[in-house]
This record gives C-alpha cells, sequence and structure tokens, in this order.
C-alpha cells in the first residue's frame, strides 16, 4: 500500500516538472523571431558560376568514366541553379504581396 502511495507522488511531480519544462520551452519558441524571417542575401551571378563549374567538373568526370561521382556533381550543380533561381525570383516578388 505504501509503494503505491509512493509511486504516485513521484509520477505527479515528475509530470508537473515535464509540464513546466514544455511550457518554458515553448514560451521560448513562440517569443523567438523565426529563422525564415530573417534577412538572407545571396549572390545569385557567384551561384550560377558554381552551377556551371560543377557542370564542367561533371562533364570532366564522365569523361574520365566516374559516372557516379559525374552524377553527384551534375546533382550539386542543379541544386545550386535551382537556389540561384529561387534568389532571383525572391528579389523579383519582394515588392508585391503574394496574396495579389
Amino acid at each position: 500500500m505504501r509503494t503505491t502511495t509512493t509511486a504516485r507522488r513521484v509520477l505527479t511531480s515528475v509530470l508537473a516538472t515535464t509540464l513546466l519544462a514544455g511550457g518554458v520551452l515553448l514560451g521560448q519558441t513562440v517569443t523567438a523571431e523565426p529563422a525564415a524571417a530573417a534577412k538572407m542575401t545571396c549572390n545569385i551571378g557567384q551561384l550560377r558560376h558554381d552551377a556551371q563549374a560543377e557542370r564542367n567538373r561533371a562533364a570532366q568526370l564522365r569523361g574520365l568514366g566516374a559516372h557516379a561521382e559525374a552524377r553527384k556533381a551534375l546533382a550539386n550543380a542543379n541544386a545550386l541553379e535551382t537556389r540561384a533561381n529561387q534568389c532571383e525570383d525572391a528579389e523579383n516578388n519582394n515588392s508585391r504581396p503574394r496574396w495579389k
């Protein structure tokens, strides 16, 4: 009988502590500035230049017979090109609201 009372007290205190800690963390995340709201700049010309350099490296690797590495370099070039397009779109659409 005594062990159930002790276990109940321990579980209640652990639950209360967990809820309190979760509330503190939740309060901090609500008041913190979101990462997406931070001003981010990117150099579109540099991104496109790096993408072209990766494409050249992929072609060279393909010529040497390293097809797996060439695919990775081409995927990296595509990612850089996509990032450059996203940055360019963000700059072009920055002046008008998205809901119009």
